[in-house]
Parts: structure tokens; sequence; C-alpha cells
């Protein structure tokens, strides 16, 4: 009797503890909808499982081992002699250039991770590439998750199976918030580290045409990668149409929501968002997120200065974003243009925020989002680090004419379910994997 052939397996490999991570599940889920046996290979995270299934997908959450461990422990005690000869260098150094007066003595910590970019993933690394079995494609989210990629291809290809790279440059890895104020010979060299990475993968895509065509130049790649854009699938809201902030706060009927989605960290516009509140007479600001800055955002929830109109909610599940964006009146995503990232970007809480039918208000540098809203009025244009000018903004949605706010939530919702939505989206990847692991099995 002949052998069945193994089922075809892909592994989607997230630098983080997907809580949650939807692009990677989604194009996880989008994989098992076609018959493949499909991994989700994360980092571990308090108090989330070693292991968990969406579906038909599996997540695991992979521990760090190996050497990395050790070195990257911090110790305490005397230097060591690495310790010492760092800081004869530095003397050395400092009695000769000005500049370097300027920096503090750099530690052996310091040296090796910038020397060796990204450090602090490496024991992650050693786990998933000596204990994830072996995979006919892997799809590695951003530069975190290309080199471990590459090498266990390697070692699939040597074990039969087709061992396929797909490389999602999900931003531009240098000219992230991360990298503000870091030397640009640092830069450049973390950016060849990337261009020889990716050059070693089969394809590549990204978030939007801008990052496309960005990374085409920067990483000098033969061809311009697929844009697979980060939208929800389509959503059709409920009769009646939720309400579930104001349910979750106890506010009324009649009050105003501005609602803030995503990541509560710095360089995300809060402080502006809370000043430009504060000029508002008839609305709430609400985040729905995590992140760094969350003890900031709940204790100024707390302090009586709010005057009760400042509120934290956890983050949500990705499939529910859409209905609990719905329920506000206004979404910003006016994020301060500090990096060509937030610039070109086009985050998660834009689209969840169309298809949930609610008009946004976006930075005037944010050049994607803004051709995407002035082009089909789905919202408000502002100067993301003036406070007054996002007030102007946001009153130019809430205190509009009922009926053109209720042609401009319209308009959200059809732009979304029409064409920005996961499954227009994610058709041209699907087929661009198919073709790869058939290009590679004939």
């Amino acid at each position: 009797m002949a052998q069945l052939a193994p089922r075809r397996r892909a592994v989607v490999i997230v630098p983080n503890p997907m809580a949650p991570y939807s692009r990677g599940l989604r194009v996880a889920r989008s994989l098992a909808g076609l018959g493949w046996e499909v991994e989700i290979a994360a980092q571990p995270g308090p108090g989330l499982p070693r292991e968990e299934r969406d579906g038909a997908v599996v997540i695991r959450r992979w521990p760090g081992s190996g050497p990395w461990v050790d070195k990257l422990a911090r110790r305490a005690g005397p230097p060591g002699i690495g310790r010492r000869v760092v800081m004869k260098a530095y003397r050395i150094v400092a009695r000769r250039l000005a500049c370097a007066r300027r920096h503090p003595p750099p530690t052996i910590r310091d040296v090796r991770n910038k020397l060796l970019w990204p450090t602090a993933d490496r024991p992650w690394w050693h786990t998933i590439e000596r204990e994830l079995g072996p995979a006919d494609l892997y799809h590695a989210c951003g530069y975190r998750a290309i080199r471990p990629a590459l090498v266990m291809a390697a070692e699939a290809r040597s074990r039969g199976r087709l061992g396929v790279v797909i490389y999602d440059a999900i931003d531009i890895a240098i000219e992230t918030n991360t990298f503000i104020g870091r030397h640009g010979a640092w830069k450049r060299l973390y950016q060849r580290r990337e261009r020889a990475w990716v050059r070693r993968a089969d394809a590549v895509i990204t978030t939007n045409d801008a990052f496309a065509a960005d990374l085409h130049r920067r990483l000098r790649l033969r061809s311009r990668p697929l844009v697979l854009l980060n939208t929800p699938p389509r959503w059709t809201p409920p009769d009646p149409a939720p309400d579930l902030i104001r349910d979750a706060l106890g506010l009324g009927a009649g009050q105003r929501i501005v609602l803030y989605l995503g990541r509560l960290s710095p360089n995300r516009g809060l402080e502006q968002a809370a000043k430009a509140i504060a000029r508002l007479d008839d609305a709430v600001l609400v985040l729905v997120g995590f992140g760094a800055n969350e003890d900031r955002e709940r204790a100024r929830a707390a302090d009586p200065r709010s005057g009760g109109r400042h509120f934290l909610l956890p983050p949500v599940p990705p499939d529910d974003v859409p209905s609990w964006a719905a329920s506000a009146d206004v979404t910003l995503v006016a994020l301060p243009p500090t990096s060509l990232n937030q610039r070109l970007t086009t985050p998660n809480k834009f689209w969840e925020s169309l298809a949930g039918g609610t008009p946004v208000v976006v930075g005037r540098e944010s050049t994607t989002m803004r051709a995407i809203v002035d082009r089909e009025g789905l919202g408000a244009i502002v100067d993301p680090d003036d406070p007054q000018d996002l007030a102007r903004g946001l009153r130019e949605i809430i205190d509009a004419d009922p009926g053109e706010r209720a042609a401009m939530r319209a308009r959200c919702r059809l732009a979304a379910f029409d064409r920005y939505n996961w499954e227009t989206s994610v058709g041209p990847y699907l087929a661009l994997a198919e073709r790869l692991v058939g290009r590679t099995s004939s």
C-alpha cells in the first residue's frame, strides 16, 4: 500500500506571548483553513499556559534555554575581567575624544546587546531551533523571528520537509521608537544584518504599500514585498448595535465616547489625548489596552483632576475589537510622528475602528492613514502634538450634524466590508504560500 504524504505543516513564529497578537493568529487560522497543520511558536508570558488551542491552531509558548540564559542574567559583585577591560578601553578613548566623555562608560551587557542584536531573544531562539518539529513553511513575524526561521528551515529540508521561509516585515526594523536616539553606525549595522537574513528568505510581505516601497529600496530586495493588510475579518453589527463601553463603565446613553485602542506606551499620544479631552465638556476618553504606561494611565483615571472623564479598560480579544469600537463615537489614532514607522503605519486599531463603523482622528503626518481618511471621508485630520487641534478634530466628528455622523459611520463600515477586510487581504498571501510550496516540492 502506498504511504500517504505527510500533512503540510506551517509554523508562525511570533516573538511575543500572543496575548493577543492578531496578525499572527489570523495568518495561522487562514493556513489552517486550507488544511495545513499549524503551530504558533510564541514566547512565554506571566499567567499564560504553555500550550493552548484556537480551533485547529496550536499555540505553544517556548521558554528560553541554553548558555544565553546565564549570559543575559544580571550579576552582582565586583567587576570581572571583561568589565575591567571595557572600562580601561573606555578611559583611553575618553581621554582622546570629547564626544565619548558625554556618554556613561559601557558595561559588558551594553556591548553585547549592541553587537549581537537582537540579544534578548537568543535564549528563545536556542529553544525553538532545537525543539520545534520540522515544517514546510515558516512565517517569521518581524526581524526578531527571521533568524530562527532560517535555521529551522535548513534543518527541516535535511529532514525531508520543504522548509520555505516567508519574512513578514511588520514594520521597518530600525525605524521604530525603540531606535530613537541610537547612533547611525549601529542602525546601519542592524540594517545590514536584517538585509542578510532577508535575502535568504523565499518571500517578503509587509503591512501596507508605503512600507513595501520603503523596504524594497532599503533592503535592496529583488521584488517589491507583497502587502497583507492588518485588517480584521468582515464584521456585521448586530441589531441593535452593541453598547459595550457604556455598559462596562455605567455611562449614560448620551455620553460621547472618545476611544483609544492598543498599547499604552510612550510616544503614543496619550498625554496629548488627556489634554485634548479636558477641552471637551461632553466627552470621555476610554483607553482599551495594556503596556508600559498602564499604571500611569490608571492613576490618571483615578485622579480627581480628571473629573471622571478618563477611563481604562483591559484589552479584549482581537475578534471582539470591532464590536467594542462600534460602541464609541470616534477613535483616536493620532500617533505623534516620532519615527518613520509612525508616519507610515496603518495599525490594527485603524482598521478595526473602520470595521466597527467608527470614524477616526489621525495625525496629518501619518501619511498612509491620512490618504485613506481624506479620500474616503472617514474622519478628521489633526496635529497630534497640539491638544487644542486634537480637540478641534474630535469636535468635528462628535459635534457634526446627526445625519452626517450617520453617513460617516456608514462610509467606514462600507469601506471595511468592501475593501479593507481580512478575507480580501489574505487571498494573495495564501496564493503565495501555495505557489512557494508547490514550486519547492516540484
